[in-house]
This record gives C-alpha cells, structure tokens and sequence, in this order.
C-alpha cells in the first residue's frame, strides 16, 4: 500500500503526464500509469509538479515589522538600515518569534520550503538570534531554515561585531556573514571579507556575504571574495548575495571578475524585488536597473539563484513569500524574456536555490525525496507567467497544504462558464504549408 500517488502530472523538464508514487518520505516509482493502490490519490492532470520553493536570502528577523517604529520615508537602503537600527531596541524575543512564524506560514502556502535568513549581530543582546534558533527548531518538520550571522553595521564598524558574531555561531547559527561596503573604508571592508572568509573555514562553514549592494562602480568587494574563496578552496560554501555594483562597472573590469567569480566556484544570488527597488535612487535619466549582470554570470557557468529578501519590513513594504513573485520580476527587470531563459527564472527558484543552500538534490525523481509542489500551470513558464495556484504543498510525504484552483465563473454569451488561467496560454503557430 502506497502513501500517496500524484496522477498524470508534467515535470519540469517537460516529461508527462506521469503518475508518481509516494511511499513514506520517498518518491518510489515514477510511470506513465502506476496501477497500485494508496491512501491518498491527488488528480494532477495537465498540472505541474516542482521541486519546493527556495528562498536563499531574506532576513526573518527583520519581516512583518512595517511601519516600527515609523515606515522608510525615503525608500532608500541607508534609511532602512538607519531604521532598522532604531527598532533593534525595542525587539523582544517573543515578538521576533511571533513575527518569523507568521511569515513561515505564509512560505508554506506558497510552497517555499528552504529559507536562509541572515540575522542581526551587530549589537547585544543578540535577541535576533535567540529568536530564530526557536524558530528554526519549530518549524524544522516543515521548512528547512539556515541562519546567518550577519553583522549588519559592519564587522569593524560596529563595536563588538566580531565577538557577536562568533558568539552566534557557537549558539548554533549555521553560517558567517557579513557587508563589507558599509564599512568606513574600501580597505576595511577588503580586510572584513578577508577576515571572514578565514573564520568559515577555521569553522568549516559556509560563508555569504552582502557584497557590494551599491550603485558605485569602486565597490569591488566581489573580486576580494572570489580570491579568498579560492585561495581557502571554500567553492560552493560561499555566496555572494545582491552584487548589485556590477551593473555600474565598465565592460572591461566585469570581463576579468566574471571569471575569476567563476573559477571560485562560488555562488551568486541577486534579489530582484529589492534590488530593482532600493538601486538606482541617486539616478535622474537614464537609470539603472538595479539588478547585477545575470545573463553574463550564467553564461560563465556560475550558479545564479534569486532570493526575495525582504517582506514588508524597513526596507520593503511589499512582499509576499512568492518565489515566482520573484522570478517573474526577475524576467521583467534583467530582461530575459527567451523561452530558455524565462525556464531557467523558474530553476532559480527552485534547483539553483537548493545548490546555493548547499541542499541535497530536490528534483523529482525516482528515489528521490517526497517534497514537491503542486501547480496550476503546465509548464514552468507558464507557472511564472501566472504566479501559479499552489495547489499542493508537499514535505517528507505529508500533503501540508491544500489550496483550491483559482477559476472564473463567467457570464457571457456563446463563451465557457469557467475559466482556468492556467489553460488560456498561446495556441501554437499552425505549421507552414
């Protein structure tokens, strides 16, 4: 007897339909028709199954806080932190709980089942991090959570950072973090990343760094990270998150750093909601995008993979724990708008995330792990083109979440009386004669 089996679903990878068996926490077969009995049997006809939801950058302690103690006037990443530094005082563990729960809720719903929140050091009592690792211990059934270190002031310029910091990884936080271009001065933040890079491996840990999320061309933090992560043969422990200074380098400097990034064999996750958002604020016309240079970082084989960032807090005021939220503002502001790259948005989200958390394979496979989303699309570019109904969420074999299709009742004449959004794509052109 079968736990589960998910009837005639479409992979990512275009395979389909397929019915895929359940059996306690692993995917046991995979076929075009699976004759078997189960508990439990979910009609996935014409609907994709997708690995989980990653978010590989967002800051929990930080989210659902909107408007304490007051909201960002300006919009700008300086005032955010500014912010952010007047509600640190008021934070209670219970309200950071309360706050991250919520939020973990809404990412279950949205099948986002990987998160990695970096978490204030800068200052003690280190109240972020007491919070989060009872978070991270209650919903560990449900969402993997990583939690970084992140002396958000700056190592050197917040007195005390580096004890703080290495105080959170013994209490248990997973990886070191840091921000080298808010430090005083291009060497000190140069001498952070140096610094850093050293405590992850002395700790065998992974490292991810805030680097160079600025619009000034001289932040090249990046290179530092590249070169230290190769001469410690760190690899893929290290990320390198935002970047966003590499849309303001000249064409000459990103074809040397792009391929040093490369043969570090680190990864790379830019946060499209934000960065498109917080960049570029100094800019009259023209104006930058925002975003670091993806299509040339992927053409170099790096892992790119999009995180989200923020959700209605000092820095952003929107947000919705919707990883094809973030792909399909990803597709808008790099532009990437080819069949091969508008699929690839959706591997971002979901592979790419995965490998940059340094997590097992999540892809839906024989022999694989029973965590998968249900989705109201066919295919993965249809699935970011709608922002897809999440209509199964499920994790170790246990369905978590049931969402109802969205559909339309119409009233007009001669037409359907329902309306899928998920079946109304483009006809395919008729064939030349």
């Amino acid at each position: 007897m079968l736990d589960i089996i998910v009837r005639q679903a479409r992979l990512p990878d275009g395979r389909g339909p397929l019915d895929i068996a359940i059996k306690e926490d692993r995917i046991v077969e995979i076929a075009p028709r699976i004759v078997a009995e189960a508990h439990q049997e979910i009609d996935a006809t014409d609907r994709l199954v997708s690995p989980p939801f990653v978010d590989p950058h967002f800051h929990m302690d930080a989210t659902l806080s909107l408007g304490l103690p007051r909201m960002n006037a300006s919009g700008t990443l300086l005032e955010g932190i500014a912010l952010w530094g007047e509600l640190k005082p008021l934070l209670t563990p219970e309200a950071v709980i309360e706050r991250a729960l919520r939020y973990c809720d809404l990412a279950v719903s949205q099948g986002l089942l990987s998160i990695r929140s970096h978490v204030d050091v800068s200052t003690a009592p280190l109240v972020g991090v007491e919070a989060l690792l009872e978070v991270r211990k209650q919903v560990s059934p449900y969402i993997d959570l990583q939690l970084v270190a992140f002396p958000q002031d700056g190592l050197f310029r917040a007195e005390k950072a580096e004890k703080n910091l290495l105080s959170a990884l013994d209490m248990g936080v997973d990886i070191v973090g840091g921000i080298p271009h808010f430090e005083r001065t291009m060497a000190e933040g140069a001498r952070s990343v140096v610094r850093l890079a050293e405590i992850a491996a002395d700790r065998s840990l992974k490292l991810d760094l805030h680097c160079d999320e600025s619009d000034d061309p001289m932040s090249r933090h990046v290179e530092t990270l590249a070169h230290e992560t190769t001469r410690l043969g760190l690899g893929g422990q290290v990320t390198a998150s935002h970047v966003t200074a590499m849309h303001s380098y000249d064409n000459y400097y990103a074809s040397k750093l792009i391929p040093l990034i490369a043969e570090s064999g680190m990864n790379v996750v830019p946060n499209p909601l934000i960065n498109i958002t917080l960049q570029g604020r100094s800019d009259t016309y023209p104006r930058r995008r925002g975003l670091t240079r993806v299509p040339e970082l992927r053409a170099a084989g790096v892992n790119v993979a999009f995180g989200q960032d923020c959700t209605m807090d000092p820095w952003y005021s929107l947000g919705s724990a919707d990883m094809l939220e973030v792909a399909h503002m990803g597709v808008h502001a790099v532009p990437m708008t080819s069949r091969e790259a508008m699929d690839w948005a959706f591997t971002s989200v979901t592979q790419n995330g995965a490998v940059a958390m340094g997590l097992p394979d999540p892809t839906i496979r024989e022999g694989g792990p029973a965590n998968m989303v249900i989705l109201q699309a066919q295919n993965p570019i249809e699935a970011v083109r709608m922002k897809a109904t999440r209509l199964a969420v499920i994790k170790h074999g246990k369905v978590l979440v049931r969402t109802a299709p969205r559909l339309a009742a119409l009233d007009l004449p001669n037409r359907p009386a329902t309306l899928d959004p998920a079946n109304y794509a483009p006809a395919s052109p008729e064939p030349k004669t």
